[in-house]
């Protein structure tokens, strides 16, 4: 039991750490929003969906889905349009500079719509909870592979809240903006790497 809690532990730390459209958005909207309540929505739903994906790939489930190719197809063009064009919403934002810096920031329904597509139409997540995730749990049965399964969500909840508070406390250091137009020229990059990523595995 103790193997399958650190494995699932280490395994998903490893996997959500490097920078990607899931983490740059959260902490991106962790800076912008007003109040970190504001913020909630966008770490709910990334944590969801993490939480599905990764449930699916420890039941099979997931790879099961990706045999049809029609669908993948769909899913991965229907992810690469919308970085495209949420890439290019985020980099034209701008900040306005006064004691309560705003800046032009998601509403609610955006952020879960945008997180929900990072999450769900994002090759790495898919990639990551399929081919590592799913095929590590395989190694343990009963309580042991349910453990792993709760530890790996665990991680997944804690980061992204994580993100938010740190997104948040940023937020607050930057008085003047900039740092906060920076965020927002890095998530436009990093959406417009991610899709470019997409649409060479559609071509290929």
């Amino acid at each position: 039991m103790l193997e399958a809690i650190l494995h699932g532990f280490i395994l998903a730390f490893g996997l959500i750490l490097p920078l990607g459209v899931q983490n740059v958005f959260v902490f991106n909207q962790g800076a912008v929003q007003s109040q970190f309540r504001r913020v909630l929505p966008v770490i709910m739903t990334a944590s969801i969906c993490d939480t599905l994906l990764i449930s699916l790939a420890v039941l099979g489930v997931s790879v099961v889905v990706l045999e049809y190719i029609w669908l993948k197809v769909i899913l991965l063009t229907a992810g690469f349009l919308f970085l495209i064009y949420m890439g290019f919403v985020t980099w034209r934002s701008k900040p306005e500079s006064n004691e309560q810096t705003t800046i032009v920031s998601f509403t609610p329904k955006k952020q879960m719509v945008f997180a929900m597509s990072v999450s769900l139409l994002n090759p790495h997540a898919i990639l990551d909870t399929i081919g590592v995730i799913g095929t590590s749990s395989l190694k343990y049965a009963g309580n042991e592979k349910a453990a792993f399964a709760v530890v790996c969500i665990f991680v997944s909840w804690a980061w992204f809240m994580g993100l938010g508070v740190a997104g948040r406390i940023t937020g607050k250091m930057d008085k003047s903006g900039r740092l906060l137009m920076v965020l927002n020229k890095v998530s436009a990059i990093v959406m417009w790497g991610t899709a470019v990523y997409i649409g060479c595995s559609l071509i290929i």
